[in-house]
């Protein structure tokens, strides 16, 4: 399969770069497997399409600020692992300057690069302490073309964020309010989403994609929901990606955690994940390969094109496609 078959085309006015007022007033294509049919409806009804006794599974993590400037703003860092308190794994901007012994200020800490990774980040150790809470802001995804600002640090987390580890958020999580949570069966696993989540796929042919790791847990009360559900209904890509990846080992879960780079493409064989709620995903990305994977790629690009044609919102703040 080649990237280029996942490809559409998205008008940039179609880019949702700001949230719209209400959570939970987004629009929802609804997309049936068995027959093909589409419905648009509004994230409002997605409690209609849940049974009881149905699981709904969602994402936990808690997105940083891990965006850091330096003290004289030369140098920009993004925090992609705090591996202790003092030592860091992070995107450096620009590259050059930053070399293995450089050094840069923040606060009353200085950092120094202690080691540059394949991936081209690096291993920064602070002399003291950095508050990441104190200095940092929010990464926002590059599409939405701006700085976060204060209303970011509210809606770009979901109502039911706990976890702290994520750079970008699940962002098919931040339609529910805690009113609509409440009246549907659904439990939580962490996967702290990484800025892997946003690379474009360089490799013409997919199968040359060198997949992202991120890190999960998964309690022993979570998995035991989701083996007695009748329907698991995975809420995101970064729950499906967790799931999966367990199913895969054995269909009957258990309390686990570790990392991930688990890459679901066409002809993947889903064991745990009955139905998928998501958000519209960038052309020719690992994410929406994961839902052609999931609904048919025919389907999928269909149901993406009726949504361009319906001026849907798209991506992080956008509106959401619930797939049965």
């Amino acid at each position: 399969m080649l990237t280029k078959d996942f490809d559409f085309h998205l008008p940039e006015e179609l880019i949702a770069s700001r949230p719209l007022a209400d959570r939970s007033a987004s629009r929802m294509i609804v997309v049936h497997r068995d027959t093909g049919k589409i419905e648009h409806r509004m994230f409002a009804d997605f409690p209609e399409y849940m049974q009881p006794n149905d699981l709904l599974v969602l994402n936990d993590t808690k997105v940083i600020p891990a965006r850091i400037f330096s003290n004289d703003e030369s140098i920009e860092i993004v925090v992609t692992d705090r591996i202790n308190e003092t030592q860091w794994e992070c995107m450096v901007k620009p590259g050059k300057k930053m070399k293995v012994g450089r050094t840069i200020e923040v606060g009353e800490s200085t950092g120094t690069v202690t080691a540059t990774q394949e991936n081209g980040n690096r291993i920064i150790k602070w002399d003291k302490p950095l508050d990441i809470h104190e200095h940092g802001s929010l990464a926002l995804p590059h599409y939405m073309g701006r700085d976060s600002d204060i209303k970011d640090l509210d809606r770009y987390q979901t109502t039911f964020a706990r976890e702290e580890g994520a750079i970008a958020a699940p962002t098919a999580g931040l339609h529910f309010t805690p009113e609509i949570l409440s009246k549907l069966e659904h439990d939580f696993l962490t996967l702290h989403v990484g800025v892997g989540t946003f690379r474009p796929v360089k490799a013409n042919n997919i199968l040359d994609h060198d997949m992202h790791s991120e890190k999960y847990s998964l309690s022993n009360r979570a998995a035991q929901k989701i083996n007695s559900a009748p329907k698991v209904t995975a809420v995101g890509t970064t729950v499906t990606r967790v799931l999966e990846s367990l199913g895969m080992q054995n269909p009957s879960l258990t309390e686990s955690s570790g990392a991930t780079d688990i890459f679901i493409y066409p002809g993947f064989e889903f064991k745990v994940v009955d139905r998928l709620l998501t958000n519209f995903h960038l052309p020719m990305s690992t994410l929406i390969m994961l839902v052609s994977a999931f609904a048919g790629k025919e389907l999928t690009l269909h149901a993406y094109h009726e949504a361009v044609k319906e001026k849907y919102r798209f991506y992080s703040y956008g509106d959401c496609m619930l797939i049965l």
